[in-house]
C-alpha cells in the first residue's frame, strides 16, 4: 500500500482507450481524493467531472471528497470511466464563458481600486480643493466599469449552453 499522501497510479479505461494516470493530492500533506482523480481524468479524457461515472470493482465511486484509500483504490488499480465528452460547439461556448469570467475578475479588481481611492478621499487624504475633481474622475471610471459589466452580461446572454452546463458554470461567476 502507498504511504499516506503519496501519489497513486491508476489505469483508467474509457471506451477503447486506456490511460495510466498518477493521482496526487491537491492539498498539502493530504491523501489523493476521488475529486483529485476525477479532475485528472477530465484533463486526460475530456469528460467533465459532472458527467463522469467511475466504476471500481463493480461499484460506482461517487463521494468526491473521499480519499482513494478509503474507497480501496491503490497503486495499479483499474478504474472504468463511463461518460460523455462535450461537443466542440460546447467547448467553444465554455471557453467564451471562461474568458468572460476573467474579464469580470479584472473589472472587479478595477472597482476595488476605485473603492480604495474613494475611501482615501473620504478619510481626508486628499486636499479639499482637489476632492471635487478626483470624485468626478472616480464617477467616470465607475460609469465606464458599469458599461463594461453590461457588455459582459450581453455576451453571457448570447452564449448558448445546454442547461446542465449553464447551471454548473454560471454558479462560479459571482457579481
Amino acid at each position: 500500500m502507498a504511504a499516506p499522501g503519496a501519489p497513486v497510479t491508476v489505469t483508467v479505461t474509457y471506451s477503447n482507450e486506456k490511460h495510466s494516470i498518477q493521482v496526487a493530492s491537491q492539498q498539502e500533506d493530504g491523501e489523493p481524493t476521488l475529486q483529485d482523480m476525477a479532475v485528472l481524468i477530465e484533463q486526460v479524457t475530456g469528460v467533465p467531472v459532472p458527467f463522469q461515472k467511475l466504476i471500481y470493482k463493480g461499484k460506482s465511486l461517487k463521494e468526491l471528497e473521499q480519499p482513494l484509500s478509503a474507497l480501496g483504490v491503490k497503486n495499479g488499480c483499474k478504474v472504468m470511466l463511463i461518460g460523455k465528452r462535450n461537443s466542440p460547439e460546447e467547448e467553444a461556448e465554455l471557453k467564451k464563458l471562461k474568458d468572460l469570467e476573467k474579464s469580470v475578475e479584472q473589472i472587479a479588481n478595477k472597482l476595488e481600486e476605485v473603492n480604495k481611492e474613494f475611501t482615501s478621499i473620504q478619510k481626508g487624504f486628499l486636499a479639499k480643493d482637489l476632492q471635487a475633481e478626483a470624485l468626478k474622475q472616480l464617477d467616470k471610471r465607475i460609469k465606464g466599469t458599469a458599461e463594461q459589466f453590461m457588455k459582459i452580461l450581453e455576451q453571457i446572454d448570447a452564449i448558448l449552453l445546454p442547461l446542465y452546463v449553464s447551471k454548473r458554470l454560471l454558479g462560479s461567476i459571482c457579481f
